[in-house]
């Protein structure tokens, strides 16, 4: 038996965040169960290389040799489980109601061509050589950055530790979303910027994400009228 999905309820499944999460978990898995060696040749291949780019060839010497591809292919890269699990919880935490109100295909735009852009940030203002970019932190960034454009009167619930007891609270999405962007930009400066963790990327991909969303804003506002029959 077949069953035909009205046009309105179409729009309102969500695949996008669930197949990001299912293809994040799925590319760790399979490289980690891959020798050392080719684990590490594996990174090399498909993370973003540092002091690599040619400004002398145009964009051919930018984005030449495969190193376009790498800015998308370095998204599924992890370096450990905790590098994956942060990335996995803030983009479940951010992605379903921000692909909820923008639709699962512009939302896979917002998360490919945002982290496209924050490993591509990252390229260019690390200046340390033969360094290797990976993770979807970038891209996350994006969807935070998407969902507070979105979404900035929110409320986000934490928990915190008050006496011997943990409480539930409701805080505003953007007072704690500022204070995770002052500590990248803290971070940047007087952490380890140019080490383990690439804090330039998470930046880029956050304005790369606010920018996205304010532009397709327009087009957002009536794919939301439609759903509701306006």
């Amino acid at each position: 038996m077949f069953v035909t999905i009205p046009p309105r309820q179409r729009n309102l499944i969500r695949w996008a965040t669930p197949l990001l999460l299912v293809s994040l978990w799925a590319a760790f898995l399979w490289v980690i169960a891959r020798p050392d060696a080719a684990h590490r040749t594996l990174l090399l291949d498909w993370g973003v290389l540092t002091g690599a780019l040619d400004p002398s060839g145009g964009w051919r010497g930018v984005f030449g040799h495969g190193r376009g591809l790498r800015l998308l292919t370095a998204l599924f890269l992890h370096a450990d489980w905790a590098h994956l699990l942060g990335n996995l919880v803030f983009l479940l935490i951010f992605g379903l109601p921000a692909e909820r109100a923008m639709g699962s295909w512009r939302f896979l735009a917002l998360f490919l061509l945002g982290g496209a852009a924050a490993n591509f940030a990252a390229m260019l203002t690390i200046s340390a050589p033969d360094r290797v970019i990976i993770g979807a932190s970038g891209a996350v960034s994006a969807v935070i950055g998407a969902y507070l454009a979105l979404f900035p009167r929110a409320k986000l619930g934490v928990v915190l530790p008050l006496g011997l007891f943990l409480e539930f609270v409701r805080a505003p999405a953007s007072l704690l979303i500022g204070i995770w962007v002052l500590l990248q930009i803290v971070f940047t400066y007087i952490g380890p910027a140019y080490g383990a963790v690439a804090w330039t990327a998470h930046l880029a991909g956050f304005a790369f994400g606010g920018a996205f969303a304010l532009v397709m804003r327009g087009s957002i506002a009536r794919r939301l009228r439609q759903q509701r029959g306006y």
